[in-house]
């Protein structure tokens, strides 16, 4: 993993979200590191959107990527999402997707996965139409920005969900503390951010491309949450790993935290 490594602006031109999809989200072909992490998320956002569990009429995705994976479960608890992300070109692939273009990804086995966590596997169309329903607008963000959304007109959120993208946006500790108390910034009062963060991330591959990560630990994801003034409700540690040729980190670590009164 020699080379020039890439980070801010090169995510506009050198993220190819074709290559990302294909190594990190092919899950029942991929490789079994990436799938158990796959697995992981999606088993734990499962739980955090159930019902009884985190829901409300807006949730804002930030850093969405290329990917739906983690929003399957939470179009079910949420009237509305809202995606965003830095890159265009991460926000059209989603929106083939989400418009069932000729050449959108397939995210059916993941569908599928979640369906069966569910309870009735079969129904796995009906999720991606009430996902594509569901998803009302696709906006550009940028986390190391005071307002992360820009000038858009965007409710108070009663959930603001953020995975693998903040470590690997942030320069380092400092920027990754801001752009927290941002994210709680979109939030309402007594809403809730849920974010999951590959830990001591160094780099990771996308085709031929190396990007730069930030390496955190669990602790200082927790504390720039209380900072922020935010409340640990859950955490999950899982010392599951990329595959060594694609990604350097240790661990991965789920968080669901909710907004105090004051913060």
């Amino acid at each position: 993993m020699e080379g020039k490594v890439y980070t801010g602006d090169d995510y506009k031109t050198k993220f190819n979200p074709r290559d990302y999809l294909k190594t990190y989200y092919a899950f029942d072909s991929g490789t079994v590191a990436e799938n158990e992490i796959l697995k992981f998320l999606l088993n734990n956002l499962f739980e955090t959107f159930s019902p009884g569990g985190v829901g409300g009429d807006i949730l804002i995705d930030v850093g969405t990527g290329p990917t739906i994976y983690q929003l399957l479960s939470a179009c079910e608890a949420f009237r509305e999402i809202i995606v965003s992300d830095y890159s265009d070109l991460n926000l059209r692939e989603v929106d083939k997707w989400l418009k069932k273009e000729p050449g959108a990804y397939d995210w059916s086995p993941a569908v599928q996965y979640v369906c069966e966590l569910e309870g009735d596997r079969s129904k796995w169309q009906e999720k991606e139409a009430r996902l594509q329903r569901t998803v009302t607008r696709l906006l550009t963000c940028d986390v190391n920005q005071p307002r992360p959304l820009g000038s858009a007109q965007v409710p108070a959120a009663d959930c603001v969900l953020t995975l693998l993208a903040l470590e690997c946006a942030c320069r380092d500790v400092d920027a990754y503390r801001a752009a927290i108390r941002s994210l709680v910034g979109l939030l309402k009062p007594g809403g809730h951010l849920v974010t999951s963060v590959a830990l001591h991330l160094q780099n990771y591959m996308v085709g031929p491309s190396k990007f730069s990560g930030l390496p955190l630990e669990k602790e200082t994801v927790e504390k720039a949450l209380q900072e922020a003034g935010c409340q640990v409700l859950k955490s999950q540690y899982r010392p599951i790993n990329y595959s060594e040729a694609y990604c350097i980190n240790e661990g991965h670590y789920f968080v669901v935290a909710r907004k105090g009164p004051g913060a």
